[in-house]
């Protein structure tokens, strides 16, 4: 164990560094509650110059950690899912303390709306001009539950920030192995939104990230808000059990989950009987599922099928397949004529991606187990590392009870077309597959206006987090405005896919999910068919040429290094 940001050694629990840490973070604390607005502001645009100057360090260590070349387009993923977006986080965060301070509700301008179900919803993306460049034609709102007005919204927005003078203490952040920017993110929404220092452990697998995130995060660090430390399960444990510790968060599994909530060996099973876990404070978490990729059937040219096989591809082959939100259900109407030219395209997508290691620890098990599970499944792309699965229908099985969080890719047909499949369809997601993180849903504009309010009643009854429609729940993950998290209703016996939210600049109280809509077609085919959105190919496919550039000179903008880089960033955008 390390108790700085640097230094990997064994699983060795230093009970007299850790407390001493602990107790640097609790005064800490106490200072942050009495911390001015502005100054809180002031502190985050610090920590934002801090990112932007180590931002190369960040992506380059990230790359390397993954095994990715140095001059493969996939870098631009590291790029995007690391700095790009905790600076980006940085500034709403910082703005909206801003809006706080000035004594006005972050939410102030932005435009509520009706929403099927009798809910009422807020647009949150785009914010600003910025937004409208980088992601035009995409929209992203988030849904209250039904009962909550606007003017609720209104006052409730702030959280922590509208409690000056209250310590949340410190907390522990069990840091993600998998996405670089998650812990950072984590810390940040805990400091902004709940009042607290943290103590962020790193996963293992990011053992490295210690350096860059150290430099990066060095003005929390110096205000005695952020300690790094190393080790694995014997440091978590020991940390969120220590009495200086009042919340955690974790990003994982259900499984680590229920062993900090409720022990291990025999004795969890009676604890939760009785309802006494053995972990004494509120715990948050972050974990993972089966996504499904609704598909609503349709008459489809070439290049759409062509377009959105990479958008499949995408969903579960970004990071390697080693995202919590990774598509892994395929549901595709049985009855679609155009079902077997659709997977042709898919297959043709998978098999085509930039090749990368199998990076994360265990990958090769579970795609070996899901290929013990699925001895016809097809094996595609480099060494054939990449497994396709046509389970038939319309039983879900093991693809949908199991997150292999590898590059594994099950198709499940469902029933009917139109109303019929999309009912049927959304009734599988949420009753025969685990988790509710986030949910796609590929449908062309012309077929979602013959279903009217059939498709608002159907996205409404999907139980999940995040609902990406023709788009990728992963620009939820992106969009620093949007709150991310499982559907409400998870609890410490049944956890699901996890408790709370995180990210969420605008610090929004009691949200039930974030909708992110997209254009179904890249620029120009976009307008030539009537959408009116100019976005290329996203530069987040795994089949954009030029997402390792476009992603260097997205950062470098958001990090405020020099105006032009948004055009330029737009301009590489384009040649992918």
């Amino acid at each position: 164990m390390a108790a700085s940001s640097a230094g990997v050694t064994d699983d060795v629990v230093d009970e007299v560094a850790l407390t001493g840490l602990l107790e640097e973070l609790d005064r800490g604390a106490a200072r942050w509650a009495v911390t001015p607005l502005a100054e809180r502001a002031a502190l985050l645009r610090r920590t934002h110059t801090a990112v932007a100057e180590h931002a190369a360090d960040w992506a380059t260590t990230a790359a390397r950690i993954k095994g990715l070349d140095a001059d493969s387009p996939l870098v631009g993923e590291e790029w995007l899912s690391g700095p790009y977006a905790v600076l980006t986080s940085l500034a709403r965060l910082a703005r909206t303390l801003d809006v706080l301070a000035e004594g006005h509700s972050p939410l102030r301008g932005l435009g509520f709306h009706a929403a099927p179900g009798g809910r009422r919803a807020v647009d949150v993306m785009p914010l600003d001009t910025t937004e409208s460049l980088l992601l035009h034609g995409f929209r992203a709102e988030v849904w209250f539950p039904p009962g909550t007005t606007d003017q609720r919204a209104m006052l409730t927005a702030g959280l922590g920030a509208l409690r000056v003078g209250e310590s949340g203490g410190v907390g522990l952040v069990l840091g993600a192995g998998n996405i670089t920017a998650i812990p950072p993110l984590d810390v940040l929404y805990g400091l902004v939104a709940g009042n607290r220092s943290a103590i962020l452990k790193l996963n293992p697998v990011l053992a490295d990230m210690a350096g860059p995130f150290g430099a990066a995060l060095a003005p929390l660090v110096d205000a005695g808000l952020l300690r790094i430390v190393q080790g694995g399960a014997a440091v978590g444990g020991h940390l969120a059990h220590h009495p200086l510790v009042r919340h955690v968060h974790i990003t994982g599994s259900a499984v680590s989950h229920d062993a900090i909530v409720w022990g291990a060996g025999d004795e969890p099973a009676e604890r939760k009987r009785a309802g006494a876990p053995l972990l004494p404070v509120p715990i948050s978490s972050e974990l993972g599922g089966a996504s499904p990729i609704i598909v609503v059937p349709g008459t489809w040219t070439e290049a759409e099928l062509a377009f959105q096989a990479e958008h499949v591809a995408t969903m579960r082959l970004h990071n390697g397949g080693y995202n919590c939100i990774a598509g892994q259900v395929l549901l595709v109407s049985a009855d679609w004529p155009q079902r077997e030219a659709f997977l042709g395209a898919v297959r043709a997508a998978m098999a085509a991606a930039p090749p990368r290691p199998a990076w994360y620890p265990g990958s090769a098990d579970r795609r070996a187990k899901a290929l013990d599970t699925y001895p016809g499944a097809e094996r595609l792309g480099p060494e054939g590392g990449r497994v396709l699965v046509d389970v038939g229908g319309p039983d879900a099985g093991a693809m949908g009870s199991t997150e292999w969080f590898a590059p594994v890719l099950g198709v499940v047909d469902v029933a009917g077309t139109g109303q019929a499949f999309l009912d049927e369809a959304v009734r599988i997601a949420n009753e025969e597959l685990v988790g509710t993180p986030g949910a796609n849903v590929l449908v062309r504009p012309e077929d979602r206006s013959a279903l009217g309010a059939g498709f608002g009643r159907a996205i409404a009854a999907l139980r999940y987090g995040t609902i990406a429609i023709n788009a990728w729940t992963g620009l939820g993950f992106l969009l620093a405005a949007a709150p991310w998290g499982a559907f409400p209703g998870g609890s410490l016996a049944d956890v699901g896919s996890g408790i709370g939210v995180v990210h969420n600049a605008l610090l929004i109280d009691g949200a039930e999910r974030t909708v992110v809509h997209g254009p179904f077609r890249p620029f120009p085919a976009s307008v030539l068919a009537g959408e009116r959105a100019l976005s290329p190919r996203p530069p987040w496919f795994v089949t954009a040429r030029t997402a390792a550039t476009t992603g260097r000179l997205l950062t470098g903008f958001a990090g405020g290094r020099a105006p032009w880089l948004l055009p330029a960033a737009l301009a590489s955008a384009f040649r992918a």
